[in-house]
């Protein structure tokens, strides 16, 4: 009797933990220059290391880019950690706004590849 109570225990253990370890790496597409309260739409939410498999994304700088002084793609370099409106603003200016250059970067490589959402529903998906 001891030793069923003792493999019931640990069969729990390992299924109470087994989630944890089974979950999706989700990425929000959020940045802080968004007041939460003003947005129509939710923020983009996606499997990151899937998408870039399923992508065949092998540089992070594809999609985190750095610039070069000339405006040319900075080879080897990534934005990663920085938020993108260091760079590209909410409202208009000299830089492309930070709406268009997510719609831009996403949608953009979406289309040119004929694979990945495009519609607005699609990837701001309501909860």
């Amino acid at each position: 009797m001891r030793i069923v109570t003792i493999a019931a225990a640990l069969l729990l253990g390992v299924l109470a933990v087994l989630p944890v370890f089974s979950q999706e790496d989700i990425t929000e597409v959020a940045d802080s220059a968004f007041d939460p309260r003003e947005m129509t739409r939710p923020p983009v939410r996606f499997a990151h290391d899937a998408h870039n498999e399923q992508a065949e994304l092998g540089e992070c700088g594809v999609c985190h880019h750095v610039y070069d002084e000339n405006g040319m793609p900075a080879e080897g370099e990534s934005s990663e950690g920085t938020e993108c409106s260091e760079c590209h603003f909410p409202g208009k200016g000299d830089t492309l706004s930070l709406v268009r250059a997510y719609h831009l970067q996403c949608r953009g490589c979406h289309e040119a590849r004929k694979a990945g959402p495009v519609t607005c529903g699609e990837c701001h998906l309501k909860p």
